[in-house]
C-alpha cells in the first residue's frame, strides 16, 4: 500500500512535533527542581522540607535539633467520667436481642458454605434411590411392589 500524499501527513506530523515541544517548555517552567533549564534564578529555588523526627533520634547531632519532644498522654479523666455516667443509666433487655450476644460455633462457616452442596447432594441421593426402586420393580414381580417400596424407604431413613 503505498500513500500519495506525503505532504499533509508530514505536516501534521510536524504540528504535533511542535505541540509536543511547547508541552515540554511548558512542564519545564513549572517544574522547579529542573536542573538542565539554563536559566535557573535563585528565585525559582524552591528549597526541600525539613524532616522532622518523631520516635527517632538522629545519629547526626546536626539532626538533633529537628528532633521533636516526645508527646505527653492526654488527660482522659473526663471524658472516663462521662463514659461511666452514661452507663449509669439503666440497660432495656427487651430491645437486648440474646443470640446476638452467644458466641457462635466454630464451624459455622464451614457448614454455611457446604450447605448448597449438600442440598445438591440430597437431590441426587434422592433422584439414585428411585431410579434402583425402577431397576428392582422392572427385574421383580410386580406382586411384591409394595414390599420394596417399604423397604427402600426405611433404608433412605435408616441411613440420615
Amino acid at each position: 500500500m503505498v500513500i500519495m500524499d506525503t505532504g499533509e501527513s508530514v505536516g501534521t506530523l510536524e504540528e504535533q512535533a511542535l505541540k509536543r515541544k511547547e508541552r515540554l517548555k511548558n512542564l519545564k517552567r513549572k517544574n522547579p527542581n529542573n536542573e538542565s533549564s539554563s536559566n535557573d534564578s535563585p528565585a525559582d529555588f524552591v528549597p526541600l522540607p525539613k524532616p522532622k523526627f518523631r520516635s527517632y533520634k538522629p545519629q547526626d547531632d546536626s539532626l538533633l535539633e529537628a528532633k521533636l519532644e516526645d508527646a505527653e498522654p492526654a488527660a482522659v479523666e473526663a471524658e472516663v467520667k462521662d463514659l461511666l455516667e452514661a452507663g449509669k443509666e439503666k440497660i432495656v433487655l427487651q430491645d437486648l436481642d440474646i443470640s446476638s450476644l452467644a458466641p457462635r460455633k466454630p464451624d459455622w462457616d464451614l457448614k454455611r458454605d457446604v450447605a448448597k452442596k449438600l442440598e445438591k447432594l440430597e437431590r441426587r441421593t434422592q433422584k439414585a434411590i428411585a431410579e434402583l426402586i425402577w431397576e428392582r420393580l422392572k427385574q421383580g414381580n410386580e406382586d411384591n411392589l409394595g414390599a420394596m417400596v417399604t423397604m427402600s424407604e426405611t433404608r433412605a431413613t435408616d441411613e440420615d
